[in-house]
């Protein structure tokens, strides 16, 4: 495939963040009036046609507008992106909540995956080698255009409470990247293609296991990313001492 131009990788961060924070297909017009590309809406226009013939937008039935595919999203997430930095006081308070559990791991993933869910408006989950799934923040999701679609919404919650469903899909990543990112097909069924999974692996005395976040593919990775990253820390700190 021919390599995309500066002006092209542009586009495509300009439309990831644009939807990140909208839900809406982005139009030409938005992206020359708020992203600066330099050019103009008949050229952004006619790039996002040929982005879309490479297959990093796509057209919704129902809008003029264009929203990015799996492929745009993962370009966007291990090349364009740039990870925020927490804010120290986010990061005590984290560790306050977090830290009241310390005694007991059943309570202390509870405790993360709710921490996780309040702070990204998404489900959050952990699953440990040992066989348990603890979920929080299914509320989160319902408001969201992505999970509207009530089979969407079933199959998440039904792949959610299964061990085994949420370990098939774990083992079918092969990336070694601290944090594994999972959109669209690579689900492997078709009522996930609006989702997106970010997850890091975890380590609480001898028990092994993955803490992450459900939820729509247009997940605020630069935040979720760095939060993950922190509380799997927290979790190792914590557990340090636990024979």
């Amino acid at each position: 495939m021919k390599p995309l131009s500066p002006r092209q990788i542009a586009i495509i961060k300009a439309v990831v963040e644009e939807y990140t924070s909208t839900g809406e297909a982005v139009g030409s017009e938005t992206l020359d009036k708020k992203y600066n590309l330099g050019v103009s809406p008949a050229t952004i226009r006619n790039e996002m046609v040929r982005l879309d013939d490479l297959g990093y937008l796509k057209q919704p039935h129902t809008s003029a507008g264009r929203i990015p595919t799996p492929i745009a999203l993962k370009l966007y997430v291990t090349e364009l992106m740039s990870p925020q930095e927490l804010a120290v006081t986010e990061e005590v308070a984290v560790k306050e909540r977090i830290w009241d559990f310390r005694e007991k791991l059943d309570k202390l993933l509870q405790e993360s995956t709710r921490v996780l869910s309040e702070k990204t408006g998404t489900i959050g989950i952990a699953v440990t080698s040992t066989g348990d799934v603890y979920s929080s923040g299914y509320a989160n999701v319902l408001t969201l255009p992505e999970f509207y679609d009530i089979d969407v919404t079933r199959t998440v919650l039904s792949m959610i409470e299964s061990h085994t469903a949420m370990t098939r899909i774990f083992e079918r990543m092969t990336d070694h990247d601290p944090i594994h990112i999972i959109i669209g097909d690579d689900f492997e069924a078709a009522n996930l293609y609006p989702c997106g999974m970010a997850y890091i692996d975890f380590k609480a005395g001898p028990t092994t296991g993955h803490l992450g976040v459900i939820g729509p593919a247009r997940l605020n990775y630069p935040y979720v990313m760095p939060m993950l990253t922190h509380i799997s820390q927290l979790i190792d700190e914590v557990s340090s001492s636990w024979n």
